[in-house]
């Protein structure tokens, strides 16, 4: 009959010995669907974040103050309903609703993202529509006064800075991506949390299989977190310059 170990670091390296296949899988799984779903999170964030912070000219069409007007409803809704139930709730949802009433055998990885994305959005629509609104009026007026659109004025003045503000915001919601991933083992998805699931199932040590797993996604985050600050460091610049005045002018 095999000995096992009888102390809690002999168990840890055991266990990291026998499944570390298992967890290396588990973590880059894990990895995928936090990058996927920030990534298109953030997009959906936007366009959402956009459409509640649209303002449209009194003098414009009526079709066009409706159509406005409709937008900023189905968007209000989306936020409400995503920020207001949980993303086990709606992982359950989207997977087995989609299975029952539209006959649509979702691949859990992908509903795991889709769900993730759909979170995610709901989030950084209300952050993008605070950015949006906190960048000063006058550069819109501004930029209609030398004859662009609202759309040009959106992409070219008011979108760059709201994007560089929400540089931290975007940060963060990666790292909590990452946390959240484990709530997708709901829906059978094999990501780092399931993962351990399924080791427990085996020697039924689970003290130090939630031990090792957390100091995994410790250590992601850590990374995610300095790399993040690295970043923000980089886009605000060196902080030693000299203003050089011209002579001239002086």
């Amino acid at each position: 009959m095999p000995e096992y170990p009888t102390t809690f670091m002999g168990w840890v390296l055991f266990l990291l010995e026998r499944y570390s296949a298992q967890f290396l899988n588990g973590t880059i799984t894990t990895l995928e669907i936090a990058i996927a779903g920030t990534v298109l999170g953030c997009v959906l964030g936007f366009i959402v974040g956009v459409i509640q912070s649209a303002v449209v000219d009194s003098h414009a069409s009526p079709v066009t103050r409706a159509v406005n007007r409709v937008l900023k409803v189905i968007a209000g809704i989306y936020v409400e309903v995503f920020r207001g139930t949980p993303m086990m709730v709606q992982a359950m949802v989207v997977y087995y609703g989609a299975a029952q009433y539209f006959d649509f055998n979702m691949n859990s990885l992908l509903a795991g993202i889709l769900v993730l994305s759909i979170n995610t959005g709901a989030y950084m629509a209300e952050s993008v529509r605070g950015a949006i609104t906190g960048i000063d009026q006058g550069q819109l007026e501004g930029a209609y006064a030398i004859g662009f659109t609202h759309v040009q004025a959106m992409t070219r003045v008011v979108i760059p800075q709201a994007f560089r503000n929400l540089i931290p915001q975007i940060g963060n919601m990666f790292v909590s991506s990452i946390k959240d991933t484990s709530v997708l083992n709901v829906i059978s998805v094999s990501e780092l949390f399931f993962v351990a699931r399924g080791v427990t199932g085996s020697f039924y040590r689970f003290f130090e299989t939630y031990v090792i797993i957390s100091v995994i996604y410790l250590v992601l985050t850590f990374i995610t977190s300095r790399l993040l600050g690295l970043l923000e460091r980089k886009l605000d610049g060196a902080k030693d310059y000299e203003l050089v005045a011209d002579p001239e002018v002086a």
